[in-house]
């Protein structure tokens, strides 16, 4: 159920909290492979080799990372809306990496950001990678930005397996 923030939130940015009511919601998903948790945490760290693997990404451009960011990109998406498709660029921040954890954020205006909590770790003899994702927008953009998050992160999911796949066999991202 989505949440409506009534009192400041201190994650929330100053800027979300100036656009008015920030609706907060969160979806997940888990993805096997069979491939080490170091080629995924290689290639799921670094959002310059997403461009082939996530659905809305046209490009990314690495930029000097900010301050408490391991990395920082530039990236641009191709979104939807109806007939229309436009290009929109936000800055993404990598503010994690371990052996078996990546938080990466991702900001927009107005007061948009998305917050990517990626778990790894082995069972059954494969990799399990357990994906949070969790989106706050300013009320008004939060249906559209929402829905587009979803639907960008399930079809990168639907892909991320037999990606890690081929890269566990020494293969390219794409197939």
């Amino acid at each position: 159920m989505p949440a409506e923030s009534a009192i400041r939130d201190d994650r929330a940015t100053d800027e979300e909290w100036e656009v008015g009511v920030v609706r907060r919601e969160t979806f997940s998903y888990t993805v096997r492979a069979r491939c080490s948790q170091a080629d995924a945490v290689a290639l799921l760290s670094d959002l310059s080799r997403q461009e082939e693997l996530h659905p809305l990404i046209l490009r990314v451009r690495e930029l000097p990372p900010r301050p408490g960011a391991r990395a920082s990109y530039a990236v641009t998406d191709r979104l939807e809306l109806g007939p229309l498709h436009f290009p929109v660029t936000y800055q993404a921040d990598v503010l994690l990496v371990t052996d078996d954890e990546i938080i990466v954020e991702a900001r927009q205006q107005p007061g948009t950001t998305v917050r990517n909590h990626t778990r790894l770790r082995t069972e059954d003899g494969l990799l399990r990678i357990d994906v949070e994702i969790t989106l706050a927008a300013p009320a008004p953009l939060f249906g559209y930005a929402f829905r587009q998050a979803r639907a960008a992160h399930l079809g990168l999911a639907s892909r991320l397996g037999d990606v890690l796949d081929r890269l566990s066999d020494g293969g390219p991202i794409t197939g």
